[in-house]
């Protein structure tokens, strides 16, 4: 998979045209999963590379500055957009010059001129350009007039429910990683590189892992039973408490993960965290001795389960 960053990087092997389809991709879920697949079948028909095109920041996060409710990071969305067989990502950043652009420009300059789109794939939600007001009609007119045909896909669901990130978002929120697994198509994780912290964990005895999460949070808080992955042949079982720290008055939201009957150095190291169970909210307590003993009882909790 070729991750190309920008219009302006784009090169000559897309010049016979290319299968395109266009979105935010968060969290790669099943409904995503599923148009990659029908973009896939279009690119050996016509022998054309298949292309993502995804924004950075997503649309959404931009005008609320808001990144709190992000699945899955750049880097995660494009392994897994790779690990599912799409040959070309088109990275665009979304600022205030993207914003302004219109539907027809969007079209035309985009699609058209730079990517020479012969088959485009889009979701039945997909809006786009200024003010959102592009939309499939306006996608079909254009592509009678650029010799380019356009498909809208139905909305994938499980059970009569239509699969969609928010809807990841809200079991996520709730603790449910079945469900979540069940719309991902895969266990829920996230990967981040281990950086240095306050290390108040070592210092009650619980050394941990705290992971950066660059430009991104996590749309929910709390201590859960994991498994991290990549230091071992096996996965090994941890603690991770997503939060603020409120017994020592934390001021930003922290990923500490403690890695059970594991010590050694693995700073710098990127490692994955796949989620399995909520254990409890976060709290504050009176004093750092009772944060330890919780800590104690938490162990207690995920090594019974």
């Amino acid at each position: 998979m070729q991750l190309i960053r920008g219009l302006h990087n784009l090169k000559d092997e897309l010049l016979r045209g290319s299968v395109v389809t266009i979105g935010n991709y968060d969290g790669v879920h099943l409904g995503h999963q599923e148009i990659i697949s029908f973009v896939k079948r279009k690119s050996h028909e016509l022998n054309l590379p298949s292309v993502v095109v995804i924004f950075e920041p997503q649309p959404e996060e931009f005008f609320t500055n808001d990144k709190s409710q992000r699945l899955t990071s750049i880097r995660e969305k494009i392994l897994l957009l790779g690990k599912y067989g799409i040959d070309k990502v088109l990275l665009l950043p979304f600022n205030a010059h993207f914003a302004a652009v219109t539907a027809e420009e969007f079209i035309t300059e985009i699609l058209v001129n730079s990517l020479q789109v012969r088959y485009l794939v889009v979701g039945d939600d997909f809006v786009f350009g200024h003010g959102r007001c592009g939309n499939f009609s306006l996608l079909e007119k254009q592509a009678a007039i650029s010799k380019f045909q356009a498909t809208e896909m139905p909305s994938f669901k499980i059970g009569g429910v239509r699969v969609s990130s928010s809807l990841i978002r809200a079991a996520l929120a709730t603790g449910d990683f079945s469900l979540a697994e069940k719309f991902l198509g895969r266990p829920y994780e996230v990967s981040g590189r281990v950086v240095h912290g306050t290390h108040l964990g070592r210092a009650l005895g619980f050394p941990t892992a705290n992971i950066y999460l660059r430009w991104r949070e996590l749309p929910f808080t709390g201590v859960y039973l994991v498994k991290v992955h990549d230091l071992a042949q096996v996965s090994l079982l941890g603690l991770v408490n997503i939060g603020f720290r409120p017994t020592v008055s934390g001021k930003q939201k922290s990923f500490e993960v403690y890695i059970l009957d594991f010590n050694s150095d693995i700073y710098h190291k990127r490692i994955t965290v796949e989620f399995v169970k909520k254990i409890r909210e976060e709290q504050k307590f009176n004093t750092l001795a009772d944060l330890q003993s919780q800590i104690e009882n938490d162990l207690l909790v995920a090594r019974g389960l």
